[in-house]
């Protein structure tokens, strides 16, 4: 698939669970040249210092995968936080991929840039149409206005430059490099932690919050950064044919979505944890449904391989091997 193996490719973000992933992937191909840069090496909210790296560097392509995220209590306690940073990286590294004249990137963004009550499954048409679930709003805000960037840079430059920016927005994500943190990790992290520690505890019951009934959508970040190539990958005139002008993006979803109460029992089993599963349904549930339709992508010829099985499998694997006092 790809074109030139020696080409250069930046990928902001290496360190996080999808950045790193993506550089998985780009090794696998065969992809020899891949730039890295740590935050103490730059800092992507300084312009100056992407300037200069632009400049020094001039990759061939962009993947921009890099973020500050976390959950509702991180996204609520630091909203100025979450919508400088963000806006920061995308307006700097999109702009001096620009000036240092990068013709190929790829932003990546987060479901949550769709309305709360957007109809199920969230197609791309549904950006812009409605209100945002308020506890992430300022995160969401950024991650539109990276697409808009993309979109608003190909509109301008797209003829008179060459240059050809794209973005995708993935679903829920899980797999190695997630976030076991105990307080702000999502759900299938937290959820592998509370019943590793129950089995060890040899605990008679693991309580989760809300009555399970909630369905939520989950790929696995192999899965993901596999997408994210191949979009990047895609000709010119197969993604234009696909997407429009001002709705360029791109769904990457699993096609499919599990009750809280099914993840709970699946997590259960790749954990080997044998108790009781309790649901608290004084607790919040959050929205009834996020699903995203991933019709787009699965037309263009990409669908997801690994089943959720198979993935937390090797998503607890990753969390023995890396919280191996746990």
């Amino acid at each position: 698939m790809r074109s030139d193996l020696n080409q250069k490719i930046y990928v902001a973000g290496h360190r996080g669970m999808v950045g790193s992933a993506i550089v998985r992937n780009l090794r696998a191909e065969g992809c020899s040249n891949i730039i890295t840069k740590t935050h103490a090496e730059l800092d992507l909210t300084n312009q100056l210092a992407v300037k200069t790296f632009f400049e020094q560097e001039k990759p061939n392509q962009v993947y921009l995968a890099a973020a500050k995220v976390g959950g509702i209590y991180a996204n609520n306690t630091f909203p100025a936080e979450f919508i400088y940073q963000n806006l920061m990286m995308e307006a700097n590294v999109i702009h001096q991929a620009f000036e240092a004249g990068v013709k190929k990137l790829l932003f990546l963004g987060s479901s949550c840039i769709y309305p709360k009550l957007a109809p199920q499954p969230m197609a791309e048409n549904a950006l812009l149409t409605g209100t945002l679930e308020s506890t992430n709003e300022p995160y969401a805000i950024a991650k539109i206005a990276g697409i808009k960037l993309c979109e608003s840079y190909n509109r301008q430059y797209g003829q008179s430059h060459g240059i050809d920016y794209r973005s995708v927005m993935p679903t829920n994500l899980y797999g190695p490099g997630d976030n076991y943190h105990p307080e702000n990790s999502h759900v299938i992290p937290a959820l592998i932690r509370r019943f590793h520690e129950a089995k060890v505890a040899n605990a008679p019951e693991v309580l989760i919050w809300g009555t399970g009934t909630p369905k939520r959508e989950f790929l696995y970040v192999d899965d993901m950064a596999a997408a994210s190539v191949f979009v990047m990958e895609l000709s010119k005139d197969i993604y234009g044919q696909h997407t429009q002008p001002m709705q360029s993006h791109i769904n990457v979803g699993y096609g499919d979505d599990v009750t809280i109460a099914q993840l709970a029992s699946a997590v259960a089993k790749a954990t080997g944890y044998q108790g009781k599963i309790g649901f608290d349904s004084s607790k919040p549930d959050g929205a009834p449904r996020k699903w995203m339709d991933s019709g787009r992508l699965n037309r263009l010829g990409w669908q997801a391989k690994v089943d959720l099985e198979s993935g937390l499998k090797e998503a607890y694997a990753d969390f023995l091997a890396t919280h191996s006092n746990a």
